[in-house]
């Protein structure tokens, strides 16, 4: 019969408990400790103005705080000190429904940092309102982009932004392919980039729209990151997901997908911490 039995219960329930708090602590910190990650896709076409210019892309923030009225992220996001900000939709989660104020207030410190462009995302169209939340965006220094195109002129020269609504949207909007078109018929053939907020439409739809570059988020990074894996479940709990983060190309067209910065509902991230992700134009030399 082994010796103190109860003694060594007692300490098999402490461990048991440290490893349950370490865990719970390491979980915290996975979910709301922001990393920024730093990219430098390389194109032969971009004017020689927009070469260095800098852009900060964030994602899926499904009312998230990071720090008191989002301090913390507005001040990571000043500290890169960007030239504009892509805001890829998801500013709003379906299961926790919108908060008073939030939009405007993140609207407002964002747009004070540098010219932020907006799309929506599916949970923006699941919760209702979208009519009445680009307004507010608008009224608090963000644009947005709805099935639109503008301008972006750095140096002397010109490139194209535009930006679809989610396909949760309204039934008879203009397709992403309508607008591909009304880019080319007013612009020629320019370097241009599109803010689509789903990762997933990038092979079998964005990437055949000519766009130089195309942004999206949606993927959280694959929720669950794994050595050797592009994330291990999507938002259809399909395992091992595709363009879930970082840079890819297909059909002559770039993807850049952000791991975004929030949870819906009751997920969580693990090994894939809030990503603030700053992307730096760089055209290739000779």
């Amino acid at each position: 019969m082994p010796k103190h039995p109860k003694r060594r219960t007692r300490r098999n329930l402490a461990v048991l408990a440290l490893s349950a708090l370490c865990l719970t602590g390491f979980l915290y910190w996975d979910n709301t400790a922001l990393r920024v990650a730093r990219f430098d896709p390389v194109f032969s076409n971009l004017p020689a103005g927009f070469d260095g210019c800098r852009i900060v892309i964030l994602s899926d923030l499904h009312g998230a705080s990071f720090g008191a009225h989002n301090a913390d992220l507005l001040a990571a996001v000043a500290a890169e000190q960007p030239e504009y900000i892509f805001f890829l939709g998801d500013l709003e989660d379906k299961y926790r429904g919108p908060e008073d104020g939030y939009p405007a207030e993140t609207a407002r410190g964002l747009s004070a940092i540098a010219p932020t462009y907006y799309v929506t995302g599916n949970h923006e169209w699941a919760v209702g309102g979208v009519p009445a939340l680009k307004e507010i965006l608008t009224a608090n220094g963000v644009t947005v982009l709805s099935n639109q195109f503008v301008p972006l002129e750095r140096n002397g020269d010109t490139i194209v932004l535009a930006g679809i609504d989610d396909p949760n949207g309204y039934a008879d909007q203009k397709t992403p392919e309508e607008l591909a078109a009304e880019v080319y018929a007013a612009c020629g053939d320019p370097f241009w980039i599109l803010l689509a907020h789903r990762n997933n439409r990038f092979a079998r739809q964005y990437s055949l729209l000519g766009a130089d570059l195309v942004c999206s988020g949606h993927a959280h990074g694959g929720i669950v990151r794994l050595p050797g894996t592009d994330g291990l479940f999507s938002h259809d709990l399909d395992l091992f997901p595709s363009y879930t983060a970082g840079l890819y190309e297909e059909n002559g067209s770039v993807l850049f997908v952000t791991r975004g910065l929030g949870n819906s509902g009751p997920s969580f991230r693990v090994f894939n911490r809030p990503e603030i992700a700053v992307l730096t134009l760089r055209r290739a030399e000779g």
